[in-house]
């Protein structure tokens, strides 16, 4: 007689959701499978959205038609993310060449290498790689140098969206915002511990938040009365309180768009600082050109002027010093087409260099 206790699990039924859509993320269980609801992610992205769970690459052209990618050819995604940048690079390759792709998320990074891998990229053209890309000069130890090097500095949209990240104020979630979930401290234990001048420095040097000064100040007046701040909605609740004075006289329009910008700055802020995100791209930079065989290109996406000051003056400054052959004189944007399909694509900038 064979035993069927656990065989004869009770069926447990897909968590309803109230009304005509889902609202919360575990709820929009179609969007999270693209590749099984491929007509729910199609009808999302024509509507200019982004399905939860997954990411819309951009810039595409715009990057391929740079690296101008050769079958047998080396290259590196420095930022793995979704993979979708991985995927259209690949196919430049036609079967023939490698790409290592690296990431420090290791939730994300399994779940794209497991839908390469099904798309039939093994381990003979993409390697991917749980690494840090400060530790580029590593891999192309190992692996390179490279005929190609991409990286997009941007929050994949998966990141984002899930409220375990703690990525977005819009939904309530654990105040995290590590890439790692796993390694260093959360930017709720960041709160606790960051003194006045720090945080204001914080907000003003990774965010240019204009309200840095009473952010900070009702942060560490929050912590001095033993209230919470441990989710990404207390945090909201602080900023609002914090820009009270800021909003008297104000529509209610403009009073939410205040609070709004405020709250984009504060959680880029954070995010810049728990994952040391500036001194990670100094290091990436500075080793970038010994990663790039003579002649190989290397194109930068950037998201906020803080990213673009620095990849602007590393590529400047290594072109005077004979590193690179050419850089990108302007930024190259996509296309308003791009940014009305894809809204989290309007404040992209693209930047280039050729290795000499």
């Amino acid at each position: 007689m064979t035993d069927n206790t656990t065989n004869n699990q009770p069926h447990k039924r897909r968590v309803r959701y109230s009304g005509k859509y889902p609202k919360r993320f575990e709820e929009k269980y179609k969007e999270l499978q693209p590749e099984k609801y491929a007509d729910m992610a199609e009808h999302i992205k024509a509507k200019g959205g982004t399905p939860a769970g997954t990411h819309i690459s951009i810039c595409v052209k715009e990057i391929l038609e740079f690296l101008d990618i050769k079958p047998g050819q080396q290259g590196l995604d420095a930022t793995f993310g979704y993979g979708g940048h991985t995927e259209h690079m690949l196919g430049c390759l036609q079967g023939s060449g490698h790409i290592c792709a690296l990431d420090v998320d290791p939730i994300e990074s399994e779940k794209s290498k497991a839908r390469l891998r099904a798309r039939g990229y093994g381990e003979d053209l993409l390697t991917v790689h749980l690494m840090n890309f400060a530790d580029i000069d590593k891999i192309a130890a190992e692996r390179g140098p490279f005929d190609f090097i991409l990286a997009d500095l941007g929050v994949s949209s998966m990141q984002i969206d899930n409220p375990e990240r703690g990525f977005s104020f819009k939904v309530n979630g654990p105040l995290d915002l590590r890439l790692n979930p796993h390694k260093g401290k959360s930017a709720a234990e960041r709160l606790q511990e960051v003194n006045f001048e720090e945080l204001i420095g914080m907000l003003e040097e990774n965010a240019d938040e204009p309200y840095a000064r009473q952010i900070a100040s009702a942060v560490l007046n929050t912590r001095k009365k033993g209230l919470p701040l441990a989710t990404t909605l207390d945090l909201k609740g602080v900023i609002e309180k914090a820009l009270e004075k800021e909003c008297v006289g104000l529509s209610v329009k403009d009073r939410k768009d205040l609070v709004k910008k405020s709250c984009q700055r504060t959680f880029q802020a954070l995010r810049i600082d728990v994952n040391r995100e500036f001194e990670v791209l100094y290091a990436f930079l500075e080793k970038l050109p010994g990663a790039l065989k003579s002649g190989g290109r290397c194109a930068i996406l950037t998201f906020h002027s803080g990213e673009d000051r620095l990849v602007k003056k590393a590529f400047k400054e290594g072109q005077r010093e004979g590193l690179y052959a050419d850089v990108a004189r302007d930024v190259i944007r996509p296309s308003a087409e791009e940014c009305v399909a894809n809204p989290r694509a309007r404040s992209t900038k693209m930047r280039w260099a050729i290795k000499a």
